[in-house]
């Protein structure tokens, strides 16, 4: 763990009833009836053991529905939809519908193809599966933290450009998918890339509220700054295989009522596709988020903003 984090004061039982689910990522809080209206105490509370954890897991939360998940999302900061998947009528979630291409299948923090990725995302389970479907989260600081210094010095200066239309959807299908997630990825694809949006950021970024680095990297990026596609890919490569090691991740195996809380600038996610033609809908509150700032004190660059000057 983060020295940065070892030096925060710890998490009471008296404050939060929370339980590590594994050493390096992941603890569930027990006991806590989420709301748009929770005491600042335990708001404060919840947000300090989200710093430490990464991502925060809590069971039996069936009393909200679209409107008290909303409102609860709104305590951690301004909400926002997606930029190019429209949200449900009246909504700003993300909904991801397995029956219509929504299976996010391979390693990624969300949105980083904007200058200013989210900061919290806040998932609920609408529809699951009898079995699979399960969520695995890795993370990032202590992925940077275990390099050794030698990569550690190359990382802190590199830069990666992030495009929504790079390793999505429909290249995700294997060979067993079937005709209905095949045609489901393929118009979920289409709208998730109708607009192309880009950003540059630095793959090391500082952390706004703890100051630990983490590596931002994942399925959005299309390419290292100023490298050629066979070192970008060699490098990124390497980087990733640090990030999604078993020891840095958490599985969470879902249940009706559930809900996870994560810190978007500290982890990576993976929803696995194990559930066939079996039904898994869930909704994303988006809390919106800064923009990075590199080692060296650089912030990332909205291309698509400078592409249209």
């Amino acid at each position: 763990m983060s020295a940065v984090i070892q030096d925060r004061p710890a998490i009471t039982s008296s404050e939060l009833d929370i339980v590590p689910v594994s050493p390096r990522i992941g603890a569930e809080v027990r006991g806590l009836r989420l709301s748009g209206s929770l005491d600042p105490s335990t708001l404060e509370a919840l947000k300090a053991a989200l710093l430490r954890h990464r991502v925060l897991f809590l069971r039996g939360q069936q009393h909200l529905d679209d409107a008290t998940h909303q409102a609860f999302g709104r305590l951690w900061g301004e909400i926002e939809s997606h930029p190019t998947v429209p949200a449900p009528d009246g909504t700003t979630f993300l909904e991801l519908d397995s029956r219509h291409g929504g299976r996010a299948d391979s390693w990624h923090t969300d949105v980083t193809f904007k200058v200013a990725p989210p900061k919290v995302c806040i998932l609920r389970a609408v529809v699951l599966p009898p079995v699979g479907g399960d969520t695995v989260w890795a993370n990032t600081v202590a992925a940077y933290d275990a390099l050794p210094e030698e990569l550690k010095a190359i990382a802190d200066r590199l830069w990666a450009v992030h495009g929504n239309d790079f390793d999505y959807a429909e290249t995700r299908v294997d060979h067993g998918a079937s005709e209905q997630e095949a045609e489901g990825r393929k118009k979920y694809r289409a709208v998730f890339t109708r607009t192309v949006i880009e950003a540059e950021h630095p793959v090391v970024r500082v952390h706004p509220e703890t100051g630990e680095r983490a590596l931002l990297l994942g399925h959005f990026i299309k390419r290292l700054s100023r490298l050629s596609t066979s070192e970008s890919r060699h490098l990124l490569e390497v980087l990733q295989q640090r990030v999604v090691r078993l020891e840095n991740t958490v599985r969470w195996r879902w249940s009706p009522g559930d809900v996870a809380i994560w810190d978007n600038r500290a982890t990576q996610h993976y929803a696995l596709n194990d559930y066939g033609d079996q039904h898994r809908v869930v909704r994303r509150v988006t809390v919106s988020g800064d923009v990075p700032v590199g080692v060296d004190g650089r912030s990332s660059v909205d291309l698509t903003a400078a592409a249209q000057q």
